[in-house]
């Protein structure tokens, strides 16, 4: 999908709605999208659902939200699954609450929605963040994870060593140390309706940058009164446990090894999450692995090129046995 955002990332200034006209978005020429609110893990949870048969769950990442899947509801749904794209926790269409942004909990949140959308499983998707906690969620809860497919992360504990031990990937996830300093990252975030998303939209993508309609929608969540402050908690979570006992038992936690079939996307032209440290997540899978490189994709890869995305990721939900 090529745009014309400027090299500043700024596109049409975005206005300020109701945010559920913000949020609950259909999909341009596409299928009418089911929107409703479950609730899971002692919160309210927004979801977009198309199509029937096996649950496939969505989960956005940073500075998104469930609308950065609207071409892998179609896909997936024409391709006979369930597809469902939640808002994650003080994202979106959700409840803000004041605690619970913890890996831990926000996974549990997941499989919670698994469950209160009344399946006994699902094949989890996750991008950035989302992808984070899709590794968590396989690891902790085994038996809600049919499949694993996350795209621009690696496993938490590959994520880990590479922000603490290379140096040209701390300096790539600059933007996480900056969220450490208190209430200055959420007055960024939303300065100027929201242009530091747009900007960091355009330098984290490849070429093929999101266009103006995809950029002005995140502009305008991200503007959604809270949504900056529950945006920026998780990765503070991330840096401050480091050497707190809540970190060191969570890390500890992922040693658990995954044993659902796992799909691993990523782009060759990604600056925020390089290759290199999200190659070595193989090593923390006792079940068939597939690595997938995108040549010339940024850190967007399903939303740069929503075909060749979507077409990997169907054909290997239905390869009855993917190999490694």
């Amino acid at each position: 999908m090529t745009g014309s955002t400027t090299p500043s990332g700024h596109s049409p200034s975005p206005q300020h709605p109701n945010p559920t006209s913000v949020v609950r978005l259909g999909i341009p020429g596409g299928p009418e999208v089911t929107h409703r609110d479950v609730a899971a893990n002692g919160a309210r949870f927004h979801i977009a659902e198309l199509g029937d048969g096996p649950l496939v769950l969505l989960l956005h990442g940073f500075p998104q939200f469930w609308w950065t899947w609207r071409h892998q509801l179609v896909a997936l749904a024409d391709a006979g699954f369930r597809a469902v794209a939640m808002d994650l926790r003080g994202v979106g269409g959700s409840d803000r609450t004041p605690r619970g942004y913890d890996p831990a909990g926000l996974a549990l949140d997941i499989t919670g929605v698994v469950r209160s959308l009344g399946e006994p499983d699902a094949a989890l998707v996750g991008h950035d963040l989302g992808g984070y906690l899709a590794w968590t969620a396989a690891a902790m809860r085994p038996k809600l994870v049919r499949r694993l497919a996350v795209s621009s992360m690696p496993h938490p504990r590959r994520w880990r060593s590479a922000m603490l031990g290379d140096v040209r990937q701390s300096r790539a996830g600059s933007y996480i140390w900056g969220f450490q300093r208190p209430w200055v990252p959420e007055r960024q975030l939303t300065a100027d309706d929201g242009a530091l998303v747009g900007r960091l939209l355009h330098d984290w993508s490849g070429p093929r940058l999101l266009d103006d309609e995809a950029v002005t929608a995140y502009r305008r969540a991200m503007c959604i009164p809270s949504t900056a402050h529950c945006s920026v908690e998780p990765y503070r979570w991330l840096v401050r446990s480091l050497a707190r006992p809540d970190g060191i038992q969570f890390y500890r936690r992922m040693k658990r090894p995954v044993r659902v079939p796992t799909l691993h996307l990523h782009g060759s032209l990604d600056p925020v999450m390089r290759t290199r440290s999200a190659a070595g997540s193989g090593q923390y899978v006792e079940a068939p692995y597939r690595w997938r490189l995108f040549d010339g994709l940024g850190h967007f890869p399903h939303e740069e090129d929503p075909v060749a995305f979507s077409t990997e990721l169907i054909n290997w939900l239905k390869d009855p046995e993917p190999d490694r």
